[in-house]
């Protein structure tokens, strides 16, 4: 069996950190779940010696090593599991930690989906690698060896004949299936993939294939990716399953005892049983390989994967929790700054300087890298170039906790929490009170139950109870991205004045990304961006 300990396995550097403290357990378990195949295989040799001369001293030590065999597996079982525990919770940890440090392009290119795959399945796919490694190395290495050294040492070379129906099994579960597997097993992921999209793309374009008929689109491609699936389903079952029975027949003990009598019929009754029950004892572990080749197969695959996730460049974490402010407060200045998307260069340089008791417009076509720029303001995408201060206090000094207490970033389209409108707030100020809460939903321009569920909402509803945080928050700044975009114009016009009463009463510095031209006039600044080069939207 080819171990999950490698560079591309468990033992890859991202995840060592995790899996260092959990060794120690492990390689206890190794030796627990040994010692008792041995002893096991210990009780087997006591019988044949009770058959060889019967004795109460025989059948007293077959007990003992059945016993001192049961407890260590046991203990065995009960060492690699809370190794596994432990491991996990270690890894989880790691993981959820990654995340929070991630940069919000990195995220949206893994997507929720596949973050929650990560997080949750893939960790949990680790388990059998882990907790179960320690009684597959022992099965698949020491006993064996240890019972065909033992019974070629009482019945003789001839006996090892009976283990030929095992060695052949062993060699279809370790070398052909999972070779057969795999390949099959890739080309069954690539069709479900397929069948995911093709789904995907006839529900979103229902209409169109009801319109030109089933034979067209998206509901042709569907159609095509089902039948790949059912065709190559038949052909896994036809060449793996029947492998893996033909396999399976062979490690019956009928085989296993017809070789062993024809090859032993003639030795004493005490040679023929330890070809016997020796040859039963190699040949029973290797029923459990293929099982456990596919979960190793699947925890390599998992660990692969969360280390490409912990591998990824994180966001600099400073130290300082509060910035230093200026005589004139906390300006948020910017010098020679880049605005990247990926490898797409949209701005090669920005310099401006916002100051507080400001509302500044941030306006541009799309594409321009207004909201590429909030982000990076707000200390959520790495920065390729160039100064950002807040105060005096450079933005990559503080840390990561400290940032969104500093400059509280209110994305477009209205983020809330699919629970009561209360707790969606409670995430700028978790300590005020309701008449609080109330009069920033007023300032936010919209009347609604604190209690009310926000799932529910509409889009505009949303966007103005996202927006109600900015009057509860204490962040110096105030980063808003198309704060209007879905709402009428008057209610847009009073949501804008609002704002700049909050940007001069309490000297916040705020910016307000929009496409809104009269809005943009009425602001205190204004800040223009132009694209360095024709492109699609990038936003």
């Amino acid at each position: 069996m080819i171990l999950p300990l490698s560079r591309t396995g468990l033992l890859h550097t991202a995840l060592s950190p995790a899996l260092r403290p959990a060794l120690p357990q492990l390689a206890a378990g190794i030796a627990a779940a040994a010692a008792a195949g041995l002893a096991m295989l210990g009780a087997i040799g006591c019988l044949i010696g009770l058959l060889r001369a019967p004795s109460m001293a025989w059948a007293g030590g077959a007990c003992a090593l059945w016993l001192l065999g049961a407890l260590l597996a046991a203990a065995s079982s009960w060492l690699s599991h809370d190794a596994e525990g432990r491991f996990e919770a270690r890894l989880r940890r790691q993981a959820a930690a990654q995340l929070m440090r991630l940069p919000a392009s990195t995220l949206s290119r893994y997507g929720g989906d596949k973050l929650r795959r990560l997080v949750s399945d893939d960790i949990s796919a680790l388990h059998h690698m882990v907790a179960h490694l320690p009684g597959e190395i022992a099965t698949f290495a020491i006993v064996p060896l240890a019972t065909i050294l033992l019974l070629a040492d009482i019945a003789g070379p001839l006996a090892l004949l009976a283990l030929i129906p095992g060695v052949l099994a062993a060699l279809c579960y370790l070398v052909i299936i999972p070779k057969m597997a795999a390949r099959h097993g890739a080309e069954q992921a690539d069709v479900m993939g397929d069948i995911m999209n093709a789904a995907d793309d006839y529900a979103r374009g229902i209409r169109v294939s009801r319109i030109y008929g089933a034979q067209a689109g998206a509901a042709a491609a569907y159609q095509a990716a089902t039948r790949r699936f059912i065709d190559g389903m038949l052909k896994r079952v036809s060449l793996v399953a029947t492998t893996a029975a033909v396999a399976v027949a062979l490690l019956q003990a009928v085989a296993t005892f017809a070789i062993a009598y024809a090859a032993g019929y003639t030795l004493p009754p005490y040679q023929l049983a330890a070809a016997l029950l020796l040859s039963l004892a190699i040949v029973t572990p290797a029923l459990k390989l293929g099982h456990g080749l596919d979960y190793v197969a699947a925890g390599r695959a998992a660990a692969q994967r969360l280390a490409l996730l912990l591998q990824e460049s994180p966001l600099p974490d400073g130290t300082q929790h509060t910035p230093l402010p200026l005589e004139n407060g906390l300006p948020l200045q910017i010098r020679a700054l880049p605005i990247r998307l990926g490898e797409r260069l949209l701005v090669p340089v920005l310099t401006h300087t916002f100051l507080p008791g400001t509302l500044t417009a941030i306006t541009g076509p799309s594409g321009t890298g207004k909201s590429t720029l909030l982000r990076i303001l707000a200390g959520q995408e790495l920065q390729s170039g160039g100064q950002i201060q807040l105060g005096e206090t450079a933005l990559g000094e503080l840390s990561l906790d400290s940032r969104p207490q500093q400059l509280l970033l209110i994305p477009q389209g209205g983020d809330v929490l699919n629970a009561p409108v209360r707790a969606t707030l409670a995430l700028s100020a978790p300590a005020a009170s309701t008449a609080e809460y109330r009069h920033a939903l007023q300032q936010a321009q919209i009347d609604i139950d604190l209690e009310a569920d926000a799932g529910p909402l509409s889009g505009g509803e949303k966007q103005r109870v996202s927006l109600a945080r900015a009057f509860l928050s204490p962040a110096p700044v105030i980063l808003l991205d198309e704060p209007t975009s879905a709402l009428d114009r008057q209610t847009a016009g009073r949501l804008f004045d609002a704002l700049l009463r909050l940007a001069r009463q309490e000297q916040k510095t705020i910016l307000f990304v929009t496409h809104d031209a009269e809005l943009a006039a009425r602001a205190d600044a204004h800040l223009a961006l132009t694209p360095c080069a024709p492109h699609g939207d990038a936003q």
